[in-house]
Parts: structure tokens; C-alpha cells; sequence
């Protein structure tokens, strides 16, 4: 008998044990064991982070890593941190996510017609993976996109993400090259195989805080990811 086909599930549990970037696994072991003294009564997750959402997903939203102390302690995409904090609530408030907060893997959160992934899968120092941590997850990246199978849009939360998905894009021959595609807040580009990009500043507190990306802006991305992946529109009024 042939090997079982690969699945969402079966990538999540190999990206899970990956050791390809031997800098970012101290890392996460070390903030893991150190803790921070707010969470100092946590076992911290302290591995590569797997994604989460719907399998039959027509929307995905790209993020760049997980916080040391967001991610990196719960185990979970978005969860556990002021990125979180802000996308759940506008996820919630858009349609896709079943309640508007996030605090552990545990917490009954369900996603419907959205994926969450990110260009790296351990939280990186500084929040700044290397270039060649970026190269050594990407074919994770690459097995990813062919599994979601409906998807039709990728909302790129920050340039990190965006360029990403663009090297994504090129690697696998969908565009020729980088020229025309411009990082922005809801810049929106089509790419030659159909799939809709939607660009979005992260949702950091360097940026929420500062007003540099609003609560009604990032509604209207997702409210806009609906609308091009096909879903219906929530009730949402902008």
C-alpha cells in the first residue's frame, strides 16, 4: 500500500516537529523555560506553531510569525497576544471566527471559510526571522497553499507576509517576477492563477496603538475577503 495522502492535519503535525532553523528552536525552548513572570504559572507550547481554521477555507490571512509570548505559550496562531487581541474581534465581527476571544488552543474557537498561517512557524528573536529561516519554511508554506484546495484570497498582514506570498508566487511560477506588486493597506492584486491578494498592515500594537491600522480599516479587508472569496457578506455595516 501507498503512502496516506497528505492533509492539513498530517502537515500541521510535521510542521510541528520541524527542526530546520536550529537558532529559532533555542529560542522558543529558552522563552519557554524562562517564561514571563505574567505567565509564570503556564507550560509554554515552545515548538514550531501549526496553523488553524477551516480545511475547506476559501480565505487565507498570512501572518509574518508567533510572538514569543503569544504563539510560543499557547500553542496557537494569534492567540495569546495584542495581535490577537485586535484580529479575533474583527474576525468575529466579520464572520469567520466563532467568538471574539482567543487565550488558549483550548478555548472552544472555531474559524469558518478562513485559514490562519504565517511565512514562519517559530517566533523568531526580535520578531525578525533571519533570510534563511524565511527560505527553510517556505516549502511548508508551498505544501500548504496546494492543500487548500478552495481557497480563492490570502490577506497578507504586514510586508513580511506579502513579500511571502509573493515569493510564493514566483517559486512556483504563477508570476514572473515581483514588479507591479506594491505592499499598502488594501492594495489588491489578482494573480495570473486567479488568486486574489489583499494587503493589510499587521495587526501589532506598534501599529494599532499608534492608529496606523484601525478597527474600521481592517473590518473592510476582511469584510472585502468575503466578498472575493465568495462567501456571503456578513451583516456588518461600514
Amino acid at each position: 500500500m501507498g503512502s496516506p495522502l497528505p492533509t492539513l492535519d498530517t502537515l500541521n503535525s510535521r510542521i510541528v516537529d520541524c527542526a530546520r532553523c536550529p537558532r529559532l528552536r533555542a529560542h522558543c525552548a529558552e522563552v519557554a523555560r524562562a517564561r514571563r513572570r505574567a505567565y509564570a504559572d503556564w507550560d509554554y507550547w515552545g515548538k514550531p506553531v501549526p496553523s488553524f481554521g477551516d480545511p475547506a477555507a476559501s480565505v487565507l490571512a498570512l501572518g509574518l510569525a508567533p510572538g514569543a509570548h503569544g504563539s510560543n505559550r499557547t500553542g496557537r496562531i494569534f492567540t495569546g497576544d495584542g495581535s490577537g487581541d485586535f484580529l479575533y474581534p474583527v474576525l468575529h465581527e466579520t464572520g469567520f471566527a466563532s467568538q471574539p476571544q482567543a487565550t488558549s488552543r483550548d478555548d472552544g474557537m472555531r474559524l469558518t471559510g478562513l485559514w490562519i498561517s504565517a511565512v514562519v512557524r517559530c517566533a523568531p528573536p526580535g520578531n525578525k526571522p533571519a533570510p534563511e529561516e524565511l527560505a527553510n519554511c517556505a516549502p511548508w508554506l508551498d505544501e500548504e497553499l496546494r492543500l487548500l484546495s478552495n481557497l480563492r484570497v490570502v490577506v497578507c498582514l504586514g510586508r513580511i507576509a506579502f513579500d511571502g506570498l509573493l515569493a510564493w508566487a514566483q517559486r512556483n511560477s504563477h508570476i514572473p517576477s515581483r514588479a507591479g506588486y506594491t505592499f499598502g493597506h488594501a492594495a489588491e492584486y489578482v494573480l495570473p492563477n486567479g488568486l486574489h491578494v489583499l494587503a493589510s498592515f499587521h495587526p501589532s500594537l506598534q501599529n494599532t496603538n499608534t492608529g496606523k491600522l484601525t478597527r474600521p480599516m481592517f473590518l473592510s479587508v476582511f469584510e472585502r475577503a468575503r466578498v472575493l472569496g465568495g462567501l456571503a457578506p456578513s451583516r456588518l455595516k461600514i
